[in-house]
């Protein structure tokens, strides 16, 4: 049966109720993991995961039924769903406990927390605040594993807490616990923000914008500048001209008034805008004006 043939459900992503009777199908005829993907053009880990999540338990084993394997995705989907740390109070008040860094051993004596290593960061040893004494949300959740080996309903992703402390909707844990994570930021702030201010060039003319007689190399007159930058600030300027691929180097050494660095001044090394300018237009005026387009 081909794969166009057997999927109806409205998402590609997610196996519909004619896949899983074909699963059901081929797995009682012997059929491998692989065997079953390739047939059903999913991939091989789709499948294997298909039978372990949504296998029917009840008889004792692990049986593969299309109606139970539909009713356990179904229940799954749906939305909208309770936070974990919502519903599971054990749970809640372990992850709190280790965010607050107030765990203690049976004689009430408070466990030391993680070590947090000291990484030179500008707002003073980290060791020596709120968060050096806590755990992160990665170390909560892989010990969570070691605590509860046996306990599937401990069990809880990094992400997830994070969501219950930013995302409103999901606060199932005190929202002063932000002050504990390793970044101490009470909202959650992009990695990478995007550039404010003046752009970089104004009145910008895209390459593709260029006349056809320069794109096609059949007219000479046309160049194209580079900058190739060295060490100790040194500089040399390119001019390629398109047809001939005739190459002329500019000289751009560096400035003689060396004025104190200013923050967003100009530049002092001999390669700012202004001298590669008057470099190219010392250099452009030594050329017969057919070749100066």
């Amino acid at each position: 049966m081909r794969p166009s043939a057997v999927r109806s459900s409205l998402s590609g992503r997610y196996l519909s109720f004619a896949e899983r009777e074909e699963i059901a199908l081929l797995r009682a005829q012997g059929c491998g993991v692989r065997e079953i993907a390739r047939q059903l053009g999913r991939s091989p880990s789709t499948i294997s995961r298909e039978l372990r999540r949504n296998a029917a338990t009840r008889g004792g084993g692990l049986e593969y039924r299309a109606s139970t394997a539909q009713w356990h995705a179904d229940r799954r989907a749906r939305r909208p769903k309770s936070a974990k740390l919502a519903v599971n109070g054990e749970l809640r008040r372990y992850v709190q406990d280790r965010l607050s860094g107030a765990v203690q051993w049976p004689d009430g004596s408070a466990v030391a927390g993680p070590g947090v290593r000291w990484i030179g960061r500008r707002h003073g040893r980290r060791t020596d605040r709120r968060w050096g004494k806590s755990w992160s949300p990665e170390q909560i959740s892989n010990r969570l594993r070691l605590d509860f080996s046996d306990d599937e309903s401990m069990r809880i992703c990094h992400e997830a807490i994070y969501q219950s402390l930013y995302v409103q909707g999901r606060g199932a844990l005190r929202q002063e616990l932000t002050a504990c994570l390793r970044t101490g930021r009470a909202l959650r702030v992009p990695r990478a923000r995007a550039r404010r201010g003046k752009s970089f060039v104004t009145d910008q003319v895209l390459i593709s914008e260029r006349p056809a007689e320069a794109v096609d190399r059949a007219v000479p007159g046309h160049w194209e500048g580079d900058l190739i930058i060295g060490l100790d600030s040194s500089a040399i300027g390119t001019l390629v001209e398109r047809s001939s691929r005739f190459t002329m180097l500019l000289h751009l050494p560096p400035m003689s008034d060396q004025a104190p660095r200013v923050k967003n001044g100009r530049a002092l090394a001999g390669h700012g805008a202004e001298a590669v300018r008057d470099a190219i237009a010392n250099t452009i005026t030594t050329l017969p004006v057919q070749l100066r387009r």
